[in-house]
């Protein structure tokens, strides 16, 4: 399923979730003028290893800096306009809800503190991989997972791929968990040697994100914000 809105406004202007899309807008328009071979060691260069993660944590502080600044830099940039473009299109659909309950500087707070919890979650899951990991994946992540505990029944637009796009509505939970169980499998399939030497999807960072900004949303949610638009099914005709 392939979300395209929500039937779920918010109370005011999402000006941090408008901020960051902004960001990684430009971010993506600076790669693309460096041309593939500025692109690369451009890459190399702020893209976050995670066998430099798990030697930090392994005692090798010198790499704390590195590591930290990689780790932030690495989630505003993209490898690809489909990378880039499937990010924010579920950051444009979740990312506004969560910071109308947060409050933007909470959830700016959040949504960074999501990034550098899939950059570990990645780590542990491929600590021998020296391939560097870029994208906003895992923290827009860590947004689906504050939405799913707040919204669960707030009516999520989609179309179902079946020989062509077919518009459905469903619940929220529906559409992330069926997200959410596609990363854990597709996770569970890079764990071998080989992938970790070749890259791919950061599957890892997208679990961790996803878990670490469920658990923080218990923190950061005001509780009586409450979800103002249920899930209500609907035929077509």
């Amino acid at each position: 399923m392939i979300p395209i809105g929500d039937n779920n406004p918010t109370r005011r202007y999402p000006i941090i979730n408008h901020l960051l899309i902004a960001i990684n807008i430009l971010a993506f328009i600076y790669e693309l003028s460096l041309g593939q071979r500025g692109l690369n060691e451009f890459i190399a260069t702020w893209g976050v290893r995670s066998v430099d993660v798990i030697a930090l944590i392994g005692g090798e502080f010198s790499l704390l800096i590195p590591v930290l600044q990689q780790s932030l830099v690495s989630m505003f940039l993209h490898g690809g306009w489909l990378h880039i473009g499937s990010n924010l299109l579920f950051l444009w659909i979740f990312g506004d809800n969560v910071e109308d309950n947060f409050g933007s500087f909470s959830y700016l707070i959040f949504y960074l503190l999501c990034g550098f919890g899939a950059v570990l979650a990645q780590a542990f899951l491929t600590p021998n991989s020296p391939v560097p990991s870029i994208g906003a994946s895992g923290a827009i992540s860590g947004v689906m997972g504050a939405y799913l505990l707040m919204y669960p029944t707030a009516s999520i637009r989609a179309l179902l791929p079946i020989f062509f796009f077919i518009p459905v509505l469903v619940p929220a939970w529906a559409m992330i968990i069926f997200w959410f169980v596609s990363q854990l499998l597709n996770g569970y399939a890079s764990l071998t040697e080989a992938a970790q030497m070749m890259g791919g999807i950061a599957y890892g960072a997208h679990i961790g994100g996803f878990v670490v900004g469920f658990i923080l949303t218990f923190f950061f949610r005001t509780p009586e914000r409450r979800p103002r638009y249920r899930y209500q099914p609907y035929t077509r005709r």
